[in-house]
């Protein structure tokens, strides 16, 4: 295994604990109808790191499993993030203005899992105290709550970190190059 294809694997394993360490302090308004999850912060970093993506799955997963979530919310729910993760992600590979990507990719996690999470709910867990439309209210608040005001800071760090060690994106601006081989990867393959 090349020495890229490591770093990609362990960094993978970090987002995907970090989702599970950032929403089981939160248990109590991680898994229920009013939803408030910080790991959700997470979603952005596919703009940067496709290796995200499955992180995020697994992590979203390991994390409903642990709460105690119904099977369904547990294997759905992981589901609606991964899609989101690989919309977020295409955003950064065809969207060449890095604050529009921010903005863009922001949106997939937090309509996604405002418009189907609640559906999950009921079919998983019954009837609950509020209606659909007003769990959409409470996660679409929530959601571009921790996705815009955590998830964009993350990301701009990250982007920094990464300009900041030499393996930055190529081009000033444009996400899509994240996904693009650095000269280290070339030279390595």
């Amino acid at each position: 295994m090349k020495k890229q294809h490591i770093v990609r694997l362990c960094r993978a394993g970090i987002f995907a604990a970090l989702y599970v360490v950032l929403t089981l302090p939160f248990v109590t308004v991680t898994i229920s109808e009013i939803q408030f999850r910080p790991s959700e912060a997470l979603t952005m970093l596919p703009l940067l790191f496709p290796e995200a993506i499955p992180a995020l799955f697994i992590g979203c997963m390991l994390a409903n499993w642990v709460a105690g979530g119904a099977i369904l919310d547990i294997f759905l729910g992981a589901v609606v993030t991964l899609v989101a993760a690989v919309c977020t992600w295409l955003v950064g590979k065809f969207v060449r203005n890095f604050k529009l990507s921010l903005f863009v990719g922001g949106l997939f996690p937090v309509l996604l899992n405002a418009l189907i999470l609640p559906g999950i709910w009921l079919v998983a867990y019954g009837q609950q105290e509020f209606g659909y439309w007003l769990k959409v209210a409470f996660l679409l608040a929530s959601q571009s709550l921790v996705v815009y005001a955590l998830g964009v800071p993350l990301t701009l760090a990250a982007k920094a970190y990464l300009k900041h060690t030499g393996k930055a994106l190529a081009a000033e601006g444009a996400s899509s190059t994240s996904s693009q081989r650095t000269e280290e990867d070339e030279k390595e393959e």
